[in-house]
């Protein structure tokens, strides 16, 4: 949040009150007091802009604060001031006793929104959409925007964080947020599967006991017999499965194949000719020739 101090000065001072613990009277009295000295202070803004600033190329945002330290060790503090007459670091080193500790926490600068996050776990910032976990959908929740990251708390417990984008129309999402969602969705399908299969007969519950027992993928045979169902009806595969209970065969190829079995065309039978008694016995035979083995020898030895 940014303060017009020259329109506000005592609520900033507030704010930097309870940041860095200045006394409220001292802070506003000086804000009050000082007017005169405005110059003076926009000159030392002046002299940072042009020495320090001008010129100054940096890869991010996060580089400043290095930059700046640098800047401080190496010219700012060690020059000889032009009212004082003294270098910065060896009057800090005088006043340094005097002064109460910072506060070691930073401060914060996040923009802070709060809004309901949307039915497909989205917060809305700056036209771009981030996601949150599966679970917050629909639920209100604190947005806070810092210039790098995007961070989102529920109940001041954080639940997202983000990279922020400073694109614009973008769908940001963390690959882990709809897993829950996913989860929930692929355990209703399976309970949806498990009421097709229990819908088959009466003899489906005891042989998808059957399947659990000797198969160890027994979701996935369930699975085939219901699609084997939409293929050959709900009775043709109860019947098959009171079969496979019959047989102790506990397996969609044995449904299958008892299903294919059935469906099988077999050819109509014909008339059955039944063969009289006495046709049996009018049979006549020829004589066989045993002339080709020869004449008969005799076997007299006289």
């Amino acid at each position: 949040m940014l303060f017009d101090f020259r329109k506000d000065a005592a609520l900033a001072s507030l704010v930097i009150e309870q940041h860095i613990f200045f006394s409220a009277p001292y802070s506003l009295l000086w804000a009050r007091a000082h007017n005169n000295e405005k110059g003076r202070v926009e000159n030392g803004v002046g002299y940072v802009k042009k020495n320090l600033l001008n010129g100054l190329e940096l890869a991010g945002f996060s580089a400043i604060n290095p930059a700046a330290r640098l800047w401080l060790d190496t010219i700012a503090n060690v020059r000889i001031h032009g009212e004082t007459h003294q270098r910065p670091v060896d009057l800090f080193s005088v006043e340094q006793a005097h002064l109460k500790p910072l506060n070691p926490l930073p401060y914060d600068v996040a923009r802070i929104v709060t809004q309901r996050a949307s039915s497909q776990f989205r917060v809305a910032l700056d036209t771009n959409h981030y996601s949150v976990p599966a679970q917050y959908a629909s639920t209100r929740v604190t947005l806070k925007a810092y210039p790098e990251r995007v961070c989102i708390y529920h109940d001041n417990l954080l639940i997202a964080r983000h990279v922020r984008s400073y694109d614009r129309h973008q769908d940001i999402e963390d690959p882990e947020h709809p897993k829950v969602l996913l989860a929930q969705r692929r355990h209703a399908r399976e309970q949806r599967l498990m009421l097709r299969f229990l819908s088959l007969g009466p003899h489906a519950q005891a042989y998808y006991e059957g399947l659990e027992q000797r198969r160890t993928n027994a979701r996935q045979h369930v699975r085939k017999i219901v699609a084997l169902s939409e293929i050959y009806g709900i009775e043709a595969v109860g019947r098959a499965m009171q079969d496979g209970l019959a047989f102790h065969a506990f397996s969609c190829e044995y449904i299958a194949n008892i299903l294919e079995m059935k469906a099988r065309d077999l050819p109509e039978p014909g008339a059955l000719h039944l063969i009289r008694h006495q046709d049996l016995l009018d049979i006549e035979l020829a004589q066989p020739d045993l002339s080709r083995y020869g004449p008969e020898q005799s076997h007299d030895k006289s």
